[in-house]
């Protein structure tokens, strides 16, 4: 076994390449080519050097390759309001100003100083190139702020169509706002919201067909594709098994092919979400579970237009999560990886930061399943039994990005106190 353990090493030593600066970049960028999607991956939601070597990736696709959509595992009505900042018709001295208003637990992931930089670079892009450049979020968790957003436009501009969006409310609310009561009666004891929802999507797109602009079409439609699909999300949740996983990864795909067509025909998007979104489910233990997820049905319905999946993941270090769902953000330790795992293999491999172009990799043990750390946002460091996903590294990616030590990110709202001294936040280069 020893033997075998050597091997799988050198091979992966052999297939990776120093990562130090922004300039190591650029076997990745080959890589890429002129892939229309390019999906950038994470081992958590809170580790700063995740989201800023995917910050150096993505200001060098906007910059050099024409990139103009960024779109995250983020909630829509938050991050259009990003949108709409970057084209100067939102409020806010900078991007700081706006992500502050994301309020929406866990706030941690798109609110933070990381995000900022960028996306106050992104304006800078646009300024200096006139081009288009759009931040937009994939989740399906938006459904009471998306009913609001509906519900403001139809008051306004629709009166005569509002009555559909008060009882899809009246609906959702009979339930206490509490969607998991809601998939509870919804599953069990009373009628759904499903027909109120349905009809209120059919009386907003003949709404929106009305707008004079396309961008404020894609935004109130999407809105209530959001609404018919965190119901059906809900609802599905009460059965349990992958029904509710699948309908927002579902909803994922079908909101980014949504963008890009908006965008046109030549345009080109970066996708930022945690890996077993981006990474291909086929390769993991997610398909025996019955799980689809986002880089599969990206590969499989985009591979004639180029899609490029880059997996993240680290040895040891500090994260943000939380103890459990809707508790405060904290910072805490992440042990280092299990023996075995594909960290380790890594930390004993390499013992360095790099870039690991997967498609190098011949040695056949790697194309068995190996663990891979996941972390969500909720995290416990002193049982971390359910977090490695059996992974076939080199067909779930196509390269992979590994940090041997990283670091807590850096939240704009409040966290609960540190037990050791914040740390200050690096920054790269400008790319932009």
């Amino acid at each position: 076994m020893e033997v075998v353990v050597r091997s799988i090493e050198s091979r992966i030593a052999d297939a990776a390449s120093p990562l130090r600066d922004a300039k190591d970049l650029e076997p990745l960028f080959d890589r890429i080519g002129d892939a229309r999607f390019v999906l950038l991956g994470a081992a958590s939601h809170g580790t700063s050097e995740y989201y800023r070597w995917r910050s150096a990736v993505t200001r060098h696709l906007f910059a050099s390759l024409g990139f103009s959509t960024m779109a995250v595992e983020g909630d829509w009505p938050d991050c259009h309001r990003v949108t709409r900042w970057l084209r100067g018709e939102a409020p806010g001295a900078d991007a700081e100003d706006v992500l502050r208003t994301f309020e929406r637990w866990p706030t941690w992931m798109w609110a933070n100083q990381e995000i900022a930089e960028l996306v106050d670079e992104l304006a800078a892009h646009r300024a200096s190139t006139g081009g288009e450049v759009g931040f937009y979020g994939l989740d399906v968790y938006s459904l009471w702020d998306s009913l609001a957003q509906v519900g403001a436009y139809l008051r306004d501009q629709a009166p005569e169509a509002l009555q559909t969006a008060l009882e899809a409310f009246e609906c959702f609310d009979s339930a206490g706002r509490d969607m998991d009561e809601y998939a509870s009666l919804a599953g069990w004891l009373r009628p759904s919201c499903e027909a109120e929802v349905v009809r209120l999507l059919t009386d907003v797109r003949r709404q929106a067909a009305m707008l004079a602009t396309e961008a404020d079409r894609l935004d109130l439609e999407q809105n209530a594709v959001v609404i018919r699909d965190a119901e059906r999300y809900y609802r599905a949740m009460v059965h349990g098994g992958s029904a509710s996983l699948n309908v927002r990864d579902e909803h994922m795909v079908d909101t980014l092919e949504r963008i890009a067509e908006h965008h046109g025909r030549r345009s080109r998007a970066v996708v930022w979400a945690h890996n077993t979104h981006i990474g291909d489910a086929r390769f993991t233990d997610m398909a025996r579970a019955g799980l689809i997820n986002l880089g599969q049905r990206m590969r499989e319905r985009h591979a004639d237009e180029g899609v490029v999946a880059v997996g993240f993941g680290s040895y040891q270090g500090s994260v943000i999560a939380s103890s459990r769902w809707g508790a405060p953000a904290k910072r805490m330790s992440v042990p280092p990886a299990r023996p075995g795992s594909w960290e380790d293999l890594c930390h004993r491999a390499l013992g360095e930061d790099a870039l690991i172009l997967l498609g190098d990799l011949e040695d056949e043990e790697l194309w068995r399943p190996v663990g891979q750390r996941a972390i969500g946002v909720v995290y416990d460091p002193e049982d971390e039994g359910g977090n490695y996903v059996p992974t076939i590294v080199p067909s779930r990616y196509d390269a992979f990005v590994y940090l041997d030590r990283t670091r807590a990110l850096h939240p704009l709202h409040e966290i609960e106190p540190a037990e050791e001294p914040r740390e200050a936040p690096e920054t790269f280069p400008s790319g932009l």
